[in-house]
């Protein structure tokens, strides 16, 4: 079955739509010029209401939340964006110092371009990395643009990632491609925001329930 999460959450009732329409787990960006911004103080109240099998993911920009935070948002991981600092070597090493479990995020287009220097620093982070997310983030923009990267070209380096790595898909998922996304890429799981929000920073619960249906669907087809 594949791994699904409903990102961007900001409030209970949409994290209850995404926990009873089969998501696995929900994403709490702390990353503040996002519009999906929520504080640790919201999240703390959200989570205590979800079943505790629901899987809570902060996503953080640049440097990571500390353990002390995961614990007191309740937090089960830290889904982690690079910054140009962070791609260094250095930093890439630094990466088995982070809480676990780690969801390392980075964009398509950095890694088709090899900006990040080749795979050499995966060894020192494979324990403490669960998965790789993927998406079609920039710089400028941190995280999905909700636009899709280019599948089919990105298809050899997925699999060369996954490997090693869980893979996890994002950038641009919504209801309808979603299932032509896992036939080409075959992710351990995917990640959807905007492509089921009603507006940024609110879901749409007809649109969540249709992404759990299609990427169920599709798991039963193959």
């Amino acid at each position: 079955m594949t791994w699904i999460k409903i990102c961007g959450i900001t409030n209970l009732e949409d994290a209850l739509t995404a926990v009873d329409a089969g998501a696995d787990a929900l994403g709490f960006v702390f990353y503040e010029k996002s519009p999906r911004y929520i504080h640790p103080e919201e999240v703390r109240a959200i989570v205590s209401r979800l079943p505790a099998t629901t899987e809570r993911v902060g996503v953080c920009v640049g440097s990571p939340i500390s353990k002390r935070f995961l614990g007191y948002a309740k937090l089960t991981a830290v889904q982690l964006y690079p910054t140009a600092r962070s791609l260094r070597g250095q930093s890439l090493r630094d990466l088995v110092g982070i809480p676990d479990p780690i969801i390392y995020a980075m964009s398509v287009d950095q890694l088709l371009d090899c900006r990040i220097g080749g795979f050499d620093w995966w060894p020192h982070a494979r324990k403490a990395i669960r998965a790789v997310l993927l998406d079609s983030g920039t710089p400028q923009r941190p995280g999905g643009t909700g636009i899709p990267f280019d599948w089919s070209k990105a298809a050899p380096l997925v699999s060369q990632i996954a490997n090693d790595f869980n893979v996890i898909l994002a950038g641009g998922l919504t209801p309808d491609n979603v299932a032509e996304s896992m036939r080409i890429l075959n992710p351990w799981g995917v990640d959807v925001a905007s492509g089921v929000e009603a507006r940024p920073g609110r879901k749409d619960p007809d649109k969540v329930r249709a992404f759990v249906a299609a990427v169920r669907q599709e798991d039963k087809r193959s």
